[in-house]
């Protein structure tokens, strides 16, 4: 029963999850949707912020820690519990390494920036578009307002905690000519480096190296 549960909670069974007692570094995957206050279905792949921010807790509290590793493929999902969970990422007094595999989209993108080091596969991708809302919207000036207030927290995180500037992230969120259907820009690779969003194209060798390397530093 308890390794079924550690299976729904974190996508593998027990016997794999790093354990504090061997090793130094804490891997955490964010992977499929970011799972917000409600539940989303069974069949759906999903980070649940409800597992992860104890465990970032728990991260920053024990001693036997002294890094975290964070493995990123996520669509993107709600955005304030992937915003609550960047910003609980940004506030660990220890080191932090991001590692963008398959994509870091929507939301993910302030979980790629909130480690003090990011990297991104060659073939990784970043999708910036501006924020989406489900359910019932009111039309009136007050929800206008409301989006606006949640896109400038989105873009003020990610502008802090990378090399971006606020106009040209502006300007890849609002274009129009690349996304059929859609607004906003994908990068790929050492697009997401030059643009000032990624630190450095890499692996999980490069990964880990970088995270070692910080931890002997500290």
């Amino acid at each position: 029963m308890a390794e079924q549960d550690t299976l729904e909670k974190y996508g593998q069974p027990e016997e794999l999850l790093p354990d504090p007692k061997k090793s130094h570094i804490q891997i955490l995957t964010v992977i499929g949707e970011i799972e917000g206050h409600e539940c989303l279905a069974a069949n759906s792949k999903t980070t649940k912020y409800e597992h992860v921010i104890p465990m970032l807790a728990a991260v920053e509290e024990n001693p036997q820690i002294h890094g975290l590793l964070v493995l990123i493929n996520t669509v993107g999902g709600d955005v304030e519990s992937g915003l609550a969970i960047a910003e609980m990422i940004a506030s660990l007094s220890k080191p932090t390494v991001s590692l963008v595999l398959g994509g870091s989209h929507s939301i993910g993108v302030p979980l790629a920036v909130s480690t003090d080091y990011s990297f991104i596969v060659p073939t990784g991708t970043m999708m910036i578009h501006p924020v989406r809302m489900t359910g019932l919207i009111i039309g009136v000036a007050q929800t206008f307002d409301y989006f606006q207030k949640i896109q400038d927290r989105i873009c003020s995180f990610i502008v802090e905690h990378s090399r971006v500037r606020m106009d040209r992230l502006m300007k890849l969120m609002l274009e129009t000519g690349e996304l059929t259907k859609d607004v906003g820009s994908v990068l790929v690779g050492k697009q997401a480096v030059q643009e000032g969003i990624i630190d450095e194209v890499g692996g999980i060798r490069e990964a880990f190296q970088m995270l070692r390397q910080m931890i002997a530093e500290r």
